[in-house]
């Protein structure tokens, strides 16, 4: 049997991911007729159609989403192949892509940037941020080498390691804090007293399931897209948010009205390094992981 061409296995997932011929053409620096050809190269090889066409529409056939699958993930070990090819064999000279969600990229970058110079001088890492969903998706099409998350959140078909606990503090103006009961009753927070992030930030989920804040009531219908925008809630609002470690020890809260206590021992997310099951680079993967857990606030010793 012939073997298909990776040239043509990348058109067809840039035409996936576009749905538009001339979108995905464009992308791939070719003319339209070279990518109908191609497509069409590949139907003839495996003897199946790929595309539903119709006029100027098409759909992919089930075949062809199940083929797009196989292609994201040979044309992953093609990369990682390459990559190899050109460092001699050596992980250290090699270029690494890692997304981390934004509730953390801003506070761990310029450390692991530092470390991995330290420890790696000849590597480049390429470091992204974006929402745990969207990162997700990217390692999963092979776009990404591996992200950081805030655990628990679903990633199937990976490994990962555990860096580190970073815990979670109530913020809020220190006349207000004084006079919560120690410990922290959070069922006794005021109505709408609680400022968290927009849903498709995880911290919220993490933050609400760390300290069991149990009663919706309590967070306020106000949402943001950062944390530096809780806190601005915090402080005019006369309200509370939450914070991690990381946040704090970057002195976030530094030139503000605002003060942070313990939201308790149970109240923390687990930092991790996640990649896939399939990359071939798992020895290089879990040197970093040891690596990063350095930039943690309670890092885990990796073995």
């Amino acid at each position: 049997m012939k073997w298909p061409n990776l040239k043509h296995l990348h058109y067809l997932v840039v035409l996936h991911e576009e749905q538009h011929f001339h979108r995905a053409a464009k992308r791939c620096f070719i003319g339209q007729s070279t990518l109908s050809a191609a497509i069409q190269n590949l139907e003839e090889q495996c003897a199946t159609q790929i595309l539903e066409r119709d006029n100027k529409q098409f759909v992919f056939t089930v075949f062809g989403e199940n083929l797009v699958a196989r292609a994201k993930l040979l044309l992953s070990h093609a990369d990682e192949l390459a990559a190899y090819a050109n460092t001699g064999g050596q992980w250290q000279q090699s270029t690494v892509s890692i997304g981390v969600i934004p509730t953390i990229a801003p506070f761990i970058f310029t450390d692991i940037l530092k470390l991995t110079a330290q420890t790696y001088p000849e590597m480049n890492l390429a470091l992204s941020e974006d929402t745990s969903a969207n990162l997700v998706q990217q390692l999963s099409d092979g776009k990404l080498d591996a992200v950081i998350l805030a655990l628990p959140y679903p990633v199937p078909n990976c490994r990962q390691m555990v860096l580190g606990h970073d815990p979670f503090y109530l913020v809020g103006r220190e006349e207000t804090i004084v006079q919560l009961p120690k410990p922290i009753d959070f069922a006794s927070l005021p109505r709408e007293s609680v400022f968290l992030l927009h849903a498709e930030h995880c911290m919220t989920e993490h933050a609400v399931s760390a300290c069991q804040i149990a009663y919706q009531e309590q967070v306020s219908h106000l949402a943001a897209s950062n944390i530096l925008t809780l806190l601005q809630l915090a402080q005019h609002q006369s309200g509370f948010t939450f914070i991690p470690e990381l946040a704090k020890r970057k002195g976030i809260l530094n030139n503000t009205q605002l003060t942070a206590v313990s939201a308790g021992d149970e109240a923390y997310r687990e930092i991790a390094l996640i990649w896939r099951n399939t990359s071939q680079r798992s020895e290089m993967f879990i040197s970093l992981a040891t690596l990063f857990a350095q930039a943690t606030p309670i890092p885990k010793v990796v073995k």
